[in-house]
Formats: structure tokens, C-alpha cells, sequence
């Protein structure tokens, strides 16, 4: 049970990064890569959101005894 908590920690962790990333491009905060489709797009603001709240419930189900 402990290699499947550490697992969705992981996961969980992965996901609220990526979702900040995407947030921040859709923002058109981050420009990186330069050429990508995801900048100045809110659809992936939202998109970005909702997994990084994916990914908090993730980590929170990992840590919960």
C-alpha cells in the first residue's frame, strides 16, 4: 500500500506542475517553447486549473492514513 501511495504522490506532484505550466501559458505568462499553440489560449487556463486540482486530490489522497 505504501509503493501506491508513494506512486500518486508522484503523479500528484507531476500534475500540479504541469497544470501551473499550462496555466501560466495560457496566461501568455510563460512563452516557452516560443512556438506553442497553448500561449494566450485560456482554454488551457482552464484546462490547467482543473488538473492541478487533479493533482492536489492526488497528493491529499497519498498523504491521507
Amino acid at each position: 500500500m505504501a509503493a501506491l501511495k508513494g506512486i500518486l504522490a508522484i503523479v500528484g506532484i507531476a500534475a500540479i506542475l504541469v497544470g501551473g505550466l499550462w496555466v501560466l501559458q495560457g496566461l501568455d505568462i510563460v512563452r516557452w517553447p516560443a512556438s506553442s499553440f497553448m500561449l494566450g489560449d485560456t482554454t488551457w487556463t482552464r484546462n490547467g486549473v482543473i488538473l492541478a486540482i487533479v493533482g492536489v486530490v492526488l497528493v491529499w489522497f497519498a498523504r491521507k492514513k
